[in-house]
Parts: structure tokens; C-alpha cells; sequence
């Protein structure tokens, strides 16, 4: 479990313990400042749901979340803290709280994706407010003549296998084998294979109960959710055309994933490559094929395509990666043969949580408009992420369709459809673009038409080089009449593309400016400052909020004509292409942004090209609507006047009409045409983690493990959190042939009791290499015994009117925050205080109140003491309140607590009583 920041809690404890005394400790009382927060949030009591106790941040929720493919994160406003650990149910999540600054109680958010969990603000994107409504649908592009999603004429027949189960690195329990297989029964030769893998989605429910959880495995009187069995209607349609395509059962890792750094992509890749690898067995000896394979024509294992949805996606990504740069053999589930190749991979709606695509191995990404689950959209850096890395011929694709959610691109996670129990993921049915009432919004019906439809795009583009497809999905703008009425946009990079202007690159910009993708700055961030949601361009890496090397240009105006002009500080070719091609954002719910371009050379001549007109996508607040348009516009009246595009030196965008803004994201020299891609191995590094002991003194100094191998060299990225701040640092590297980057961490012992420390750090490749394990680091364990805890009364007998109260000591400083707890009890005889016989103040501070009158035992309320830092003594009270009634003595019972570790180690049972003042 990752850890953050321990100051709240901290100071949460400083609440009750006031500096140089000994003070009464309650449960929630008035908040002082907190560590970290600016001016003005004094007497902040912590949002509701949440709670600090046992040195950890904790949030409940009433209904389970967190079962989807975006993780659940704290943030304090829009810095992520950490990733916190769920209960079983997935309504509790924890999070260990180290040195680092939470910030004020009032900023804490629980987050997935770009929606608010907790109770604040559910469903809400921080910082965004909803659009008034929706602009008009968008119109329809223009019929493309080939529409792959004809079914084709194929016979097709349907079965399903089960073998052994296997084990997977880091994975307590064996993970299933299980696959439905939809093949052709009369197509001729060999067929390409697809191969579909699921996302992240409860693994069990119990039949005719409206609710479903994470167990592995599942319990008695409970079933599997068969998320493998929801693609059967894209498997159907590539099977009719001619391919065999096999859908694998991924429940196992679901379960599991949420104890993993990389949240299950190395395991879904094993997973993955693990049957392929039993085709490959089946391909060479057919008899000891299952039923369901021999039933279908035989696969051709040299024409693999992967398609994964949600996890799934960056599941099937890191099987690319793996099957072309294999893994280090402790994270290795496979570690046979590589008897395949993977032509592409199909993303949907996935995650990418490492930011590293596999550069060389083409890809179309499908992007839902109104997913509630990844609903920050990051699947984006498939495409914007590879750029630079690896050779470059590879397309990249990114399809973004309007209205379409995240689950019902599978049928088993779509209500109406499924077996289990099922739900539509975006959660607010009043939004102007995605309720189910909006015109934008698709129905589960076409969501999956549309999708199969672009799914059979890319498999006849990647695995049959059937160029007629490709203006599907590079930008060129024509649409699938099978998709209809989905609006469906896309954009590219790579194939023919060369590079003209990269924002990256040092850059000149008149009348605009290079902006910063990601960094908490206001004056030079591109984040829109107003208007509805939020750019998946601009999905942030990892915990890390400020990020070097990753920029756009961006520009405003009010009153049209004064040029945009961009020049880098190296002239760029644009000779051999036929178009320049830009990916222009422009606000959500605009039309007619008109955009006049042109070029200068590196001799001056200057020439008109045209004029672009680029409309927003359908966008509200809590959508990630802020996306590229892809605009080209051809180079012939270049041709024509002599310029040299051999050496083009600026490129000009002048502003048409009345007021706007756009962010650009690149621009590229396009030609027609997908080159032949062949994905070579590139310089892998794996990033590790070391287990250290504090030690009693004196600073060690350890090098992280940073693995490197393979011939060529490269450079990453690579950041380091420090624990005690929650700042990062992140540097540029080279990495060479078998070398390994300087990575070392400095640990300074101390006698002193102490949490654990996380280092955190991550890898994201630059130029020239694969990342596989991404995330890694030090574990600086505590080696230091906890201080001995005592209880003595300070008065636990009064009369009314007077406190109870105990002093609670620790032995001597600790560096970590020490919980201690106080449970009231049930009095074993007598009468018991009630809520009648306290203070209504310090009952309020537990969260109960006086009426209905009942012992104070009755609410399971417990009293906490934490000890900040360096602090030795507290008191722990109840304050009673004088009365006119004639009582007999009434006493409560508490027991003490504290924790130890990750364990709570009972105390001493403590008793107190009051009675009645004397009467007069």
C-alpha cells in the first residue's frame, strides 16, 4: 500500500492536544490550521465520510465503488495523495499516512478518473462547472464506400474451454483459464487471430441479489460473472469475416489487481500470453485442441491483433510490449516462446496508468464520450505518447465517440443484457450531453454496433494491410454508415507522417504561447481556465502533478485578423506530402472556429493555403470533451508558388471571424498510406523495489534497481517522490547498451519509533526504449519498537458537573503519529451515564446527540488520543453536566486500545462514575 501524508493526521490530533500541556482529548473537535493549507480554513472539521484514525485516511461510502478500471485515489484539491486500499466490499478505502502534507480537511477528495466520489461533491469534476447544455449533435460525416461493418459470409460456430489455472507473479490466488472461441467454419487457409480480453468489473455475485463483489475465489452460493462472454456480438461479426477470435476470462486478476503497483497490467499481459502460447501448442499439434478450437477454421498465429476494454486495454498493451521485449523472469508469467505476432491492439475506453505505449506496434483507441469510469479519458496518451518514441511508421489511432459510455461496450456489464447484475456507468442523468434523455447519448444497442463496426476496422488495416479502411481512423473524416447514428471522430499519429511542428521542441509563438500539459501553475498551464470538463491530452502521470516535456501552444483572441505564427528553431521538411496535418482543440459546444493558414521558408516566401473551420465536440462539465480535431489542409497551392518545403521555417494560423481559443497539440507533413511496420525489440527498462531497514543511525544511501536491457540506447523519464513532502522530481535520463540509470535513495537512521516510508519511482519512455515495469522504489521498514503506553486516572470518580478524566502516556518520542482507542462499553451492573448526563458540545464533537436519552454505550462511540510527533502526554475526558434529579451513581466502562503495526492491541478496561452533588 502506497503511503501519504501523515500531517493530517497530525494535526487532526493537535486539535485535542494543545502545545506544552496535557489537554482533553475528543473525538472530533474544532480543526486548527492544518499543515500545509492557506489562510482561512481554521475550525475545518474533516468532509463527511471521512475520518483519520490508526495513522491512516479513511473514506466510506455507502455503495461500493472503486470495481471499475479507474483507481480510486485521494487527492487534496487536485494533488493526488496516494492510492488507498479497499475493503473487501469496496466501500471502505484506507489509505497509510506518512510525513508528507494532506493539505486543508476541506480540499480532501476521493477521485476515479475525473469524478468525485465522496459526498462533497459526487459525481462532479473538481474545478469544472456543467455547460448550460449541449450544442446541436454534430453533423454526420461523409459515407466512407467501405464499411467494415458488414457482416461478412462466413459460417461461424461458437464453444468455450477451460484448463488448469495458473499462477502469476505477486498473485495470491491461481488465476483462471477460461475463453468462448468464435471462428469461421468454412474459410479458407489459416485466419488471423483476435484475441479479446475484459476489463476490470465485479467477479461474483449471487443470483437474484442486485449487487456483485471482488472474491477470488467466488464463495459458496455465489457465480462468476461471465465478463468474458460479452463480446460475443464483436466476436461474431470478425468471425463472419474470416478471422478466429477468442475472448479470455480475466476474473482472477480483477480480484487481485488492487494490491499491485501497475494495477494488474503485467498479469493481464502473462494471462494473455499465456493463451496464446497454447495456440500456438494447438497450432502445432490440433489433436490436443479443446473442442471449441477444433471446431473453428485453424488461426494463424503471425497475424495476432489484441483487443481489450478498460484494464483490459493496457493489459493487452503490455502483452504487445512483452511479446516484443520480454519481461525480467520474476515479473514473467510466460516464459516460453514467443510463437506469435501482434499486428495492432484495439483499446477501449482503457487505461494506461504508466503512460507507456507500445510505440512500435499499431493501435486504435476508442475514447467514450460519456464514460463514468476512466472518465478522464487518459486511453489518449496511446496515441499522444508514442510520439517520438520509437521508429515512428506505427499508427496510432484515436477514435472518439460521441454519447458512448464506458460498460456497454460489453454486454455482460450492460443492463438488459447481462447475467450478473449490471448498471450504466455515467451517473448523472441530468447532464446535457450524457443523461439517457440527451440527444447525443447512444443507446447500448448502437454503442455496440458502432463499436464492432470500428473493432473490424482495425483488424482488416492491421492484420489484413487493407489500406481502403484506413480513412476510418486516421483523421481523413468519413464515417461507417454500419456505426450510424453514432458520431464518431478520429485522429492519428504516425504512418505517413512527418514531423513539422512539435510544441516539445523549442518553439517561437507570436500571439499565443507554449503551454505546460501538466504542473500546477496557473500562468503557464494549458488546462482551459473556464468552460465545461477537461482535456484527455492532459491526463496526468502517475502521482506526479508537475511534468516536464509535455506542451502544446495555445491562443485567445477577441478580435480576429492578428496571425498566430509558429516557428521553430529548426526549419522542418514538408517535401513528399501531400497535406499539412494539425490536431486543434477547440472549446466543447463551439462551431465555426475558422482558422486561415500558411507557410513561410526559410527564404522568406510566404503563401496562403486555406481556410479550416473546426467545431467543439458536444461537452459539459463532467465530460473530457476538450479533444483534438484532426485538420489538414493541402500543400499544392505551395507547390505552385515556388516555396521551398524542404525548409519551411514558420507556419501561420490567422484567426477568422469572432472571438476563440485553441490549444495545438502538432503538426505534421501527411501523405496517403500505411507503411509496413515491424516492431523491433527496443532498450527495456524495468523498474524495481527495495525492502531497507531504517537502521539506528547514521544515512545509507541505495541504489533502486533500475534494470536496462538490449543493444540500442535511449532515454526516459524518470521521477522520484520524496515521502516526508509529497513533492516530486522528475529528470531526463540516457540509457545505454546494458547500462542502468544512477537512481539512490538516502535513508537516515534514528532510534526513534517511526511508519514506513515510501520513495516512490517511476519510469516513462522518451525516445528509443520500452518501459515495462514503470513504478518501483524504497521501503524504508521502521526497525525502531513501538513506546509502551500507560493509563493512570486524573479523576475517574466526580460529582455532576464534573470530568471524568485519564492521562495517557508513551514511554518516550516517537517520530510517527501513535493512535491509542477508547471504546465505550456496556456497565456490567448499575446504572450507565447517559446522553442526558454530558456535555451536548463534546457529544455533538462524537457525532451523537442528547435526545433520545440512552446510554452513552448504546452508539458504539469511541474516544481517540493521538500523540503528533515528539508528543508524550494527553488526556483523554467526558465532561458531565449538573442535574436537579435524584440519581443513583451511574458509571461507564471504556477499553484502551492502540495500534501496533497494522494490528490493535487491547488495553486496560478503565471505569469512572459520577454522582449526584450534595443537596441543600
Amino acid at each position: 500500500m502506497r503511503q501519504v501524508s501523515r500531517a493530517l493526521t497530525a494535526a487532526l490530533a493537535a486539535m485535542a492536544l494543545a502545545a506544552g500541556a496535557p489537554t482533553p482529548a475528543h473525538a472530533r473537535p474544532a480543526a486548527e490550521s492544518l499543515p500545509g493549507a492557506p489562510p482561512g480554513v481554521s475550525g475545518e472539521r474533516l468532509p463527511e465520510g471521512w475520518r483519520a484514525e490508526g495513522g491512516e485516511l479513511v473514506w466510506s461510502s455507502p455503495e461500493p465503488v472503486g470495481t471499475g478500471g479507474a483507481r480510486v485515489e485521494f487527492r487534496s484539491g487536485e494533488r493526488t495523495l496516494g492510492i488507498p486500499e479497499p475493503s473487501p466490499d469496496h466501500r471502505t478505502f484506507r489509505l497509510r499516512l506518512d510525513r508528507a502534507k494532506a493539505g486543508p480537511a476541506g480540499e480532501l477528495r476521493a477521485v476515479a478518473g475525473a469524478r468525485r466520489l465522496d459526498a462533497a461533491g459526487a459525481g462532479r469534476t473538481p474545478g469544472r462547472r456543467s455547460a448550460p447544455g449541449p450544442a446541436a449533435p454534430l453533423a454526420p460525416l461523409p459515407a466512407h464506400p467501405v464499411d467494415p461493418g458488414v457482416p461478412g459470409k462466413h459460417r461461424t460456430a461458437v464453444g468455450e474451454y477451460t484448463l488448469e489455472p495458473v499462477r502469476l507473479p505477486g498473485y495470491k490466488e491461481p488465476v483462471e483459464m477460461r475463453a468462448t472461441v468464435v471462428g469461421p467454419t468454412d474459410a479458407p487457409g489459416k485466419r488471423p487471430l483476435a484475441l479479446f480480453l475484459h476489463g476490470r468489473n465485479a467477479t461474483c455475485y449471487e443470483p437474484g441479489e442486485n449487487s456483485a463483489g471482488m472474491r477470488w475465489p467466488c464463495g459458496p452460493g455465489s457465480k462468476e460473472v461471465p465478463s468474458h462472454r460479452g463480446h460475443l456480438h464483436d466476436q461474431r461479426l470478425l468471425a463472419s469475416q474470416g478471422h478466429v477470435t477468442v475472448s479470455i476470462s480475466a476474473n482472477g486478476v480483477n480480484a487481485q489487481d488492487h494490491r499491485a503497483a501497475d494495477a494488474g497490467a503485467q498479469a493481464r499481459s502473462s494471462l494473455v500470453r499465456g493463451h496464446l502460447a497454447r495456440w500456438a501448442e494447438w497450432g502445432a499439434n490440433p489433436a490436443k485442441a479443446p473442442e471449441a478450437v477444433r471446431a473453428t477454421d485453424p488461426a494463424d498465429l503471425s497475424k495476432v491483433l489484441l483487443v481489450g476494454h478498460s484494464r483490459g486495454g493496457e493489459g493487452v498493451n503490455r502483452a504487445a510490449l512483452d511479446s516484443v521485449s520480454p519481461p525480467p523472469p520474476a515479473e514473467n508469467g510466460h516464459r516460453g516462446p514467443v510463437d506469435w505476432r501482434i499486428r495492432g491492439t484495439v483499446l477501449i475506453g482503457p487505461t494506461l496508468f504508466g503512460q507507456n505505449p507500445a510505440p512500435d506496434v499499431p493501435s486504435m483507441t476508442i475514447l467514450p464520450g460519456c464514460d463514468g469510469d476512466v472518465s478522464d479519458l487518459q486511453g489518449q496518451i496511446y496515441s499522444d505518447g508514442s510520439r517520438g518514441v520509437g521508429r515512428g511508421a506505427a499508427l496510432h489511432s484515436t477514435v472518439y465517440m460521441v454519447g458512448a459510455n464506458h460498460n456497454y461496450f460489453n454486454t455482460e456489464w450492460t443492463p438488459g443484457q447481462a447475467e450478473a447484475p449490471a448498471a450504466d456507468d455515467f451517473w448523472d442523468d441530468e447532464d446535457p450531453v450524457c443523461s439517457t434523455r440527451a440527444k447525443t447519448r447512444l443507446s447500448a444497442a448502437q454503442q455496440q454496433k458502432a463499436g464492432g463496426t470500428y473493432i473490424a476496422a482495425a483488424a482488416r488495416l492491421f492484420l489484413a494491410g487493407d489500406d481502403r479502411v484506413r480513412p476510418l481512423l486516421d483523421g481523413t473524416g468519413r464515417r461507417a454508415p454500419s456505426a450510424d447514428p453514432a458520431r464518431v471522430l478520429t485522429h492519428a499519429l504516425g504512418g505517413h507522417r512527418t514531423p513539422a511542428i512539435l510544441p516539445d521542441a523549442p518553439l517561437s509563438v507570436t500571439n499565443g504561447r507554449v503551454c505546460r500539459q501538466i504542473t500546477t501553475s496557473d500562468t503557464d498551464a494549458c488546462r482551459p481556465a473556464d468552460g465545461p470538463g477537461r482535456s484527455p491530452h492532459f491526463a496526468p502521470w502517475s502521482l506526479f502533478e508537475n511534468e516536464p516535456g509535455r506542451h502544446a501552444v495555445t491562443a485567445r483572441w477577441t478580435e480576429p485578423g492578428a496571425p498566430i505564427r509558429l516557428t521553430p528553431k529548426r526549419a522542418f521538411s514538408l517535401a513528399g506530402s501531400d497535406a499539412v496535418a494539425l490536431r486543434v482543440i477547440v472549446p466543447p459546444n463551439t462551431r465555426g472556429t475558422r482558422l486561415d493558414l500558411a507557410l513561410t521558408d526559410a527564404s522568406g516566401k510566404r503563401v496562403r493555403l486555406g481556410e479550416v473551420s473546426v467545431d467543439g465536440l458536444p461537452g459539459s462539465g463532467l465530460t473530457a470533451a476538450h479533444w483534438a480535431r484532426e485538420i489538414r489542409v493541402p500543400l499544392k497551392a505551395a507547390v505552385g508558388a515556388g516555396v521551398d518545403l524542404r525548409r519551411t521555417k514558420s507556419l501561420e494560423l490567422t484567426p477568422r471571424g469572432g472571438p476563440g481559443e485553441f490549444w495545438l497539440m502538432d503538426a505534421w507533413g501527411w501523405r496517403p498510406g500505411a507503411p509496413a511496420v515491424r516492431p523491433v525489440p527496443l532498450t527495456r527498462v524495468d523498474i524495481g523495489r527495495l525492502t531497507v531497514e531504517e537502521g539506528d543511525s547514521g544515512a545509507r544511501t541505495y541504489r533502486v534497481p533500475v534494470r536496462a536491457t538490449g543493444e540500442g540506447a535511449g532515454v526516459i523519464k524518470l521521477a522520484v517522490r520524496d515521502p516526508r513532502t509529497g513533492t516530486s522530481t522528475v529528470r531526463t535520463v540516457e540509457v545505454g547498451p546494458g547500462g542502468s540509470p544512477e537512481t539512490s535513495i538516502t535513508v537516515e537512521g534514528n532510534p526513534r519509533y517511526d511508519v514506513d516510508l515510501h520513495h516512490e519511482i517511476a519510469v516513462k519512455a522518451v525516445r528509443g526504449t520500452a518501459v515495462g515495469s514503470a513504478s518501483g522504489g524504497v521501503l524504508v521498514e521502521n526497525d525502531d519498537p513501538m513506546p509502551a503506553v500507560t493509563v493512570t486516572p486524573v479523576a475517574d470518580s466526580v460529582t455532576e458537573g464534573g470530568r471524568l478524566g485519564w492521562r495517557v502516556a508513551l514511554s518516550e518520542p516517537a517520530d510517527a503519529l501513535v493512535d491509542t482507542r477508547f471504546e465505550l462499553l456496556p456497565v456490567s451492573g448499575g446504572a450507565e451515564l447517559s446522553t442526558k448526563d454530558v456535555d451536548e458540545e463534546w457529544l455533538a464533537g462524537l457525532g451523537g446527540t442528547a435526545d433520545p436519552e440512552r446510554p452513552l454505550s448504546a452508539d458504539a462511540f469511541s474516544l481517540w488520543v493521538s500523540f503528533p510527533e515528539g508528543r508524550t502526554s494527553a488526556e483523554v475526558s467526558v465532561p458531565t453536566v449538573a442535574d436537579t434529579l435524584t440519581e443513583p451513581e451511574e458509571s461507564l466502562r471504556m477499553r484502551m486500545s492502540y495500534l501496533k503495526g497494522h494490528e490493535w492491541v487491547e488495553g486496560p478496561l478503565l471505569t469512572g462514575k459520577a454522582v449526584d452533588a450534595p443537596r441543600r
